[in-house]
């Protein structure tokens, strides 16, 4: 394989840890949004958000995801209604109480309002193998982490997200005419919050409580 030389700038320390604390104090300010405004949002900018996303590391290379942009209200409204459907099989008859009683702090239920009310959808597909039938390694992963920077890169734009996982998901290739190599990975209201907005007053874990340096083995 041909290789090109590395685009790497290597800053000083101090500037490093400014960017490091920043970024840190920007993604700890980002919240999941339940309650979006109606208003539009720049598509190109969730575009370029989407275009960050496909930088992320995967294995072999394979880039195993897709991102379907939904904008039109019929679409999202079926979206809504088959989510909505197997939400309440979830409430109802799935999920274990201890599961409920984990969500009932946070107040979600099977009403998803914000699946029409958010301008855009965009829904991660995993890709299980590619269109010529290759082989693809890691994809949960791959996608995860694609995930992860497109979720990130939304925040840095000024957009409010959430992740929303309908369990299962396969209603979403069937309304968005996916093959049946893709998998629905995530589904991301993208919006502005509603005027008053309001999030669940929740705590994040510590530095400490999550980062273990150097253990010693038995």
């Amino acid at each position: 394989m041909d290789t090109v030389p590395l685009r790497f700038e290597r800053q000083p320390e101090d500037a490093m840890r400014r960017e490091a604390e920043a970024f840190a104090d920007e993604l700890h300010r980002r919240r999941s949004v339940r309650h979006f405004s109606t208003d539009p949002i720049p598509l190109d900018v969730v575009r370029a958000c989407v275009r960050a996303a496909g930088s992320a590391p995967s294995g072999a290379n394979k880039q195993p995801w897709t991102f379907v942009l939904v904008t039109d209200p019929a679409l999202k409204a079926s979206i809504r209604e088959a989510a909505e459907e197997e939400e309440r099989a979830f409430y109802e008859d799935r999920a274990p109480d201890s599961w409920l009683a984990d969500l009932e702090p946070l107040g979600t239920d099977a009403d998803k309002p914000f699946l029409v009310d958010a301008p855009a959808l965009l829904v991660a597909f995993a890709q299980k193998a590619g269109d010529e039938g290759d082989n693809h390694y890691y994809v949960s992963t791959s996608v995860g982490l694609a995930c992860g920077m497109l979720l990130a890169a939304l925040h840095r734009a000024g957009l409010a997200t959430l992740t929303h996982t309908p369990s299962p998901m396969g209603f979403l290739a069937r309304i968005l005419g996916r093959p049946r190599t893709e998998k629905a990975f995530l589904l991301i209201p993208v919006g502005y919050p509603a005027e008053g907005c309001e999030v669940p007053d929740i705590g994040r874990k510590s530095l400490a409580d999550i980062l273990v340096e150097d253990p010693k083995g038995s």
